[in-house]
């Protein structure tokens, strides 16, 4: 029964997301909210950027629903299950509120990067105050359970970065909401297979939602009015939800779930993309002396699209490494070292960068040549 709870949550959440996006179009198109195009973004129009609006609420609505229709029809939760749960989601939900009003803000009129990492770090806060924090690396560089003085900071350190992450990988069509995407699909059966039904349900009907804002993103014309971007709405509330639920798998808690081995590499593995880049980005910038918050165009989408990829493939191709790396995380982690396959994954994003930068090359000297 919990499955048809699951399929319902998302089913609800795609629906009504695919009733509000068009709306929110023609909002968008009549009080002309739009992202205006300028030497650092692909897109060549104005198009509206306000899609990430329908993301909380419609994620919101889907999951309480059948979490009430869940428990009416007779499914109870324990008294241990529940003093875990409910802080955790309902401080979840303010962090979520916080942060989707600053992204609505940050849409409309904008919010200078000092507030919204104020905001973002209050917001990371509440995953510790409900008792969620990283508190094992399951062996990670040897590293095995963190005391709280150490993995509550850690912790609200890497919901900022995972934040900032997923923000600053929207630069083509589909690509934060892909990545984003492939992430929830795996959580979902991450939690299933723990028997944790609650964040399964949240993981589903977050990607329901993305499935028509995907569609519309990605197929949608822009000479139709039919195109819309997430916003930082959109980015910042995904990345909050992302976070809350790679921090939840990778606790360390036989209270309500089973020991597993690689825990915390399995569950950020899905992230590994937008993460992996954001490091590499800031590592650039401060060696050629910018700020690490000047934005550029140093992106892995832009190199795709500097060797001569389509931002639809591009995008394509990102998502297949994703699933890549999640996949070959998940499934090697029962045989290999966590850390020896981090390092492997780490040695294999640096040898497609400098591949990429060698084709990148060859293809301005060949411009230049002409």
């Amino acid at each position: 029964m919990n499955f048809i709870f699951i399929i319902l949550t998302f089913l609800i959440s795609a629906v009504i997301a695919r009733i509000l996006i068009p709306r929110i179009l023609l909002i968008s198109l009549r009080k002309k909210l739009f992202d205006i195009p300028d030497d650092r973004k692909i897109h060549k129009r104005a198009i509206p950027r306000l899609g990430g609006v329908s993301f909380f609420p419609t994620t919101l609505f889907a999951f309480c629903l059948v979490y009430a229709f869940r428990l009416l029809d007779g499914d109870s939760i324990s008294t241990l299950y529940a003093s875990y749960l409910l802080p955790e989601l309902l401080l979840f939900a303010c962090g979520m509120t916080l942060l989707y009003l600053t992204g609505i803000a940050d849409d409309l009129v904008g919010v200078r990067y000092r507030q919204k990492f104020a905001i973002q770090i209050f917001c990371a806060c509440l995953f510790p105050l409900s008792g969620l924090w990283i508190n094992d690396l399951y062996g990670l560089f040897g590293i095995h359970e963190l005391s709280a003085y150490v993995g509550i900071p850690f912790t609200v350190l890497t919901v900022v970065f995972i934040t900032n992450a997923i923000n600053l990988i929207d630069g083509i069509d589909g690509l934060a909401s892909g990545l984003s995407s492939v992430a929830l699909l795996v959580f979902t059966f991450l939690f299933i297979s723990k028997g944790l039904w609650s964040y399964a349900m949240l993981s589903a009907g977050t990607f329901g939602v993305l499935v028509p804002f995907f569609y519309y993103n990605v197929f949608g014309s822009v000479e139709r009015a039919r195109k819309i971007f997430m916003g930082d709405t959109g980015s910042l509330t995904l990345g909050y939800t992302l976070s809350f639920l790679a921090i939840k798998y990778s606790q360390h808690n036989t209270d309500i779930m089973p020991y597993t081995e690689g825990a915390f590499l399995i569950a950020f593995s899905t992230m590994i993309i937008p993460a992996f880049d954001v490091v590499r980005v800031v590592l650039v910038r401060i060696r050629e002396g910018h700020s690490p918050f000047e934005p550029d165009k140093n992106h892995i989408h832009h190199k795709l699209l500097a060797i001569g990829l389509s931002p639809r493939r591009a995008m394509l191709s990102l998502l297949s490494m994703s699933c890549a790396f999640s996949a070959a995380n998940i499934l090697l982690v029962p045989y290999i070292n966590n850390t020896v396959l981090l390092i492997a994954d780490i040695v294999i994003w640096i040898g497609l960068n400098l591949w990429w930068d060698y084709l990148r090359d060859r293809n301005l000297n060949s411009a230049t040549l002409l």
